[in-house]
């Protein structure tokens, strides 16, 4: 197993934790994903607040059923000790065919074992062409 990535971050550690995010959200994998936060790790996103990985798990299954063909890319915007801000965007293909480009804003904020305890997202969507697809 790889060392968890742990606060402290410097930018190197925050830019890699940016990464494994990004790479494990890649893998429409709600387990995987869920790792990633502790036991009771607290989240808004758009307008739904859920508590804990049981809840989390549940929200990326039902995301991941209708958000298809999902792509995403996070960037770091800014790190202090155990906090991370990111902006990201994401394509994805609705059950209807119409494709999506989604981008926003997060905050997150990390215990001392690396688990995000707090994850604020703000997104906004907007449809697009299949032509129009960047990721």
């Amino acid at each position: 197993m790889p060392q968890p990535i742990l606060p402290p971050f410097t930018e190197a550690s925050a830019r890699a934790k940016v990464q494994a995010a990004e790479d494990a959200w890649n893998s429409c994998d709600p387990d995987r994903v869920a790792l990633a936060y502790s036991e009771d790790s607290e989240w808004r996103n758009r307008d739904r607040f859920l508590t804990g990985r049981g809840e989390i798990r549940t929200f990326l299954r039902e995301k991941w059923t209708r958000e298809t063909e999902y792509r995403l890319r996070k960037k770091l915007w800014a790190f202090t000790e155990n906090r991370i801000a990111v902006r990201f965007e994401y394509e994805s293909r609705d059950l209807n065919g119409q494709w999506w480009r989604s981008h926003g804003n997060e905050m997150w904020e990390f215990d001392p074992d690396g688990l995000m305890r707090r994850r604020y997202a703000s997104i906004n969507d907007e449809a697009i062409d299949e032509s129009e697809r960047r990721l």
